[in-house]
């Protein structure tokens, strides 16, 4: 059955009970559209050929289109993830375009956030917490990326609830360059990337 399926993906994360780097190492690196396997990780971290973590490749890939100039820049990332934060800061500052950054990762335990934010020529934020980012913490004319997707409460909406990202978008977009949206922005590039990888999984196939 399984030669029948060309790619799949494990949705994390997964409940504490369950291993996901036992889960993980299970899949084949042949059908591994999400670019997590262990062998897909060593193979990106070598820019050699295989399948990158998708929301990073439609990062870079949103980058690509936009023209956004990345070489010599100073980019800050709110997130060490292996799922965005941690790959991410590797593609960026690997020699390549969309590339060629100097590339500050950032988590819980940094103590000047706020200052490197400052400093940050593109500013990506994928930390899971909603608004997280504000207008002070972005330097005029910074390229924002927000990675955060949260529901929150919101009386005024027929649903009750919302969809915001981890930068305050009304404050963050009167200094920012380029900012994208939540929702709209991140989460369709990281689809389009399981498909780029799932048609590449294909031929890899045989199919």
């Amino acid at each position: 059955m399984m030669n029948h399926i060309d790619g799949f993906i494990v949705q994390l994360p997964l409940p504490n009970h369950i291993n996901e780097t036992k889960i993980t190492d299970t899949i084949s690196p042949n059908k591994d559209v999400d670019g997590f396997h262990p062998m897909n990780l060593g193979n990106m971290m070598l820019n050699l050929p295989g399948f990158l973590p998708a929301t990073p490749a439609g990062i870079i890939e949103l980058m690509r289109r936009y023209e956004i100039e990345t070489s010599g820049k100073h980019c800050v990332i709110i997130g060490r993830s292996n799922i965005v934060g941690t790959p991410l800061s590797m593609m960026l500052s690997r020699n390549s375009n969309p590339g060629n950054c100097t590339v500050t990762l950032t988590h819980s335990r940094t103590k000047n956030l706020k200052e490197l934010c400052l400093q940050a020529d593109i500013l990506i934020a994928a930390i899971g917490r909603p608004e997280f980012v504000s207008a002070d913490m972005i330097k005029e004319g910074a390229v924002i990326i927000d990675v955060g997707t949260t529901r929150v409460d919101d009386a005024s909406r027929e649903r009750g609830w919302r969809l915001v990202g981890d930068v305050n978008f009304k404050d963050a977009s009167s200094k920012a360059s380029y900012i994208t949206p939540v929702p709209g922005g991140v989460g369709p590039m990281t689809i389009a990337s399981l498909m780029m990888n799932t048609l590449k999984a294909m031929e890899l196939n045989g199919k």
